[in-house]
């Protein structure tokens, strides 16, 4: 199956760069229904995201050994190369020979005249590999960081400026590490123990140091889709910090809460879930097929609580002014604290995004706040990193807004994430955590 599997790989990664896909978007769309053995699932998986996270470091070696710009190269040869250089330099289980052979074989079926180009290229890394001459750190600094940890310069070159160079290498080592991957115990049907044991029976690897007291860290899943326990609604895939969210909310059972931006309803379903299935969540969306899956979802986790509804939350509903105990904002952005598991999103950012994201923000924070009542709950949250996304917001906005104050959540934080800073901040680099920001803000008796 291996060489299905490898076009199956370079069909994915054209399908993110031409169509600007998410990662594992393309690849769950790609592997759907179809029969394909655990080792080639995970095979392809690792050869798109291992292409994505090193991608201008393996661009680099093809624009050293070839005569050809990669700007006039056919996507799907271009694709080709970096996954035969992607085998030979980090799968030490694939031979160099294989990996050259099985990537000139795949050109012939895509594009038969490019694959004496592809041995060409391959075989002259293969010759002078040692000979390679990545920029010193002393020689440029900027460049020398960007190429070696795939990141694009003007990236690298902000985050050396707010974090200093120590931070900064660490954070670019941390997003090119395959996180592992964060279920969530749903304590509406079964408990974390019970589902510790229906895990181990399948021969999923467990991990339980969490920071999240029903979050479970696996390994070796194997295709969710033929999991009986999944399609009881034993679980759901969310991220740790995503959970925290919810815990940093505090929603409690009879309560009336707003989800303003809830798909995809990780943090939707988790809120459902801390309210035992008593009151109501309002989860609001542009998409109608997002809003579908919430429902999916929440009717797979036994959850009978939320109602989904198409709304923009960049206009105000003048109907819910005042009405809600509390309103959680998590808002679009820029996605620079999940390039761990979207390590696409590096190259499709730039930083004209940022300043325009989040004005949008600042507009959903803004009319989301009106829904909040007289000493009810607003948090705001984020996937990003970056401080103009992030506390910058809240800075402009309670400035604006006075009836609205920070409140302190270490409380309710374990003791790994605890700050003199009344926000939570999450890097991946020092929790092994996605990227995350979390404010909890409480609207005054005004």
């Amino acid at each position: 199956m291996k060489n299905d599997a490898r076009r199956c790989a370079l069909d994915i990664l054209v399908d993110i760069e031409e169509n600007n896909a998410f990662s594992n978007i393309a690849i769950n769309r790609a592997l759907k229904g179809k029969k394909i053995e655990s080792i080639d699932r995970r095979f392809i998986t690792e050869i798109v995201y291992g292409v994505l996270e090193n991608k201008i470091y393996l661009d680099f070696i093809i624009d050293t050994f070839s005569k050809i710009k990669i700007k006039k190269m056919n996507v799907k040869v271009l694709n080709i190369l970096r996954m035969g250089l992607y085998q030979i330099i980090y799968l030490d289980k694939i031979p160099e020979f294989a990996a050259v052979n099985e990537s000139v074989k795949l050109t012939k079926k895509v594009d038969y005249r490019s694959s004496g180009f592809v041995n060409g290229i391959l075989r002259s890394f293969l010759r002078n590999k040692k000979d390679i001459k990545v920029p010193t750190m002393e020689e440029n600094k900027i460049k020398h960081l960007s190429i070696a940890y795939s990141h694009p310069e003007w990236m690298v070159e902000k985050w050396l400026k707010e974090f200093g160079q120590d931070f900064t290498v660490e954070l670019l080592k941390a997003n090119n590490e395959t996180p592992k991957l964060s279920i969530r115990t749903n304590t509406l049907k079964v408990t974390k123990k019970q589902l510790i044991e229906e895990l181990m029976s399948e021969n999923v690897e467990i991990f339980t140091d969490t920071f999240v007291k029903e979050a479970i860290h696996i390994k070796n899943l194997g295709n969710i889709e033929d999991m009986e326990i999944y399609h009881k609604g034993f679980f759901q895939i969310q991220d740790e910090s995503s959970m925290l969210v919810g815990h940093i909310l505090d929603p409690k059972p009879g309560e009336f809460i707003v989800d303003a931006c809830a798909a995809p309803g990780g943090k939707t379903t988790h809120i459902a879930q801390l309210m035992k299935n008593e009151g109501k969540v309002l989860a609001r969306d542009i998409y109608p097929h997002k809003l579908k899956l919430i429902e999916e979802n929440a009717k797979r986790l036994g959850i009978s609580i939320i109602d989904t509804q198409d709304f923009n939350a960049k206009e105000v509903d003048e109907s819910l002014l005042g009405k809600a105990d509390k309103v959680l904002v998590d808002a679009p952005c820029s996605g620079l604290g999940i390039i761990r598991r979207k390590p696409e999103l590096k190259y499709n950012k730039k930083p004209q995004d940022i300043k325009e994201i989040s004005k949008i923000q600042f507009e959903i924070l803004k009319n989301a706040s009106k829904y909040v009542k007289k000493d009810g709950v607003l948090v705001y949250s984020t996937c990003t990193i970056e401080k103009e996304e992030n506390i910058d917001i809240i800075k402009k906005f309670i400035k604006e807004y006075k009836n609205f104050e920070i409140l302190d959540v270490n409380h309710v934080l374990p003791l790994g994430l605890k700050s003199k800073e009344k926000y939570l901040q999450l890097y991946p680099n020092m929790y092994r955590t996605d990227g995350f920001f979390i404010c909890k803000l409480k609207r005054n008796n005004q």
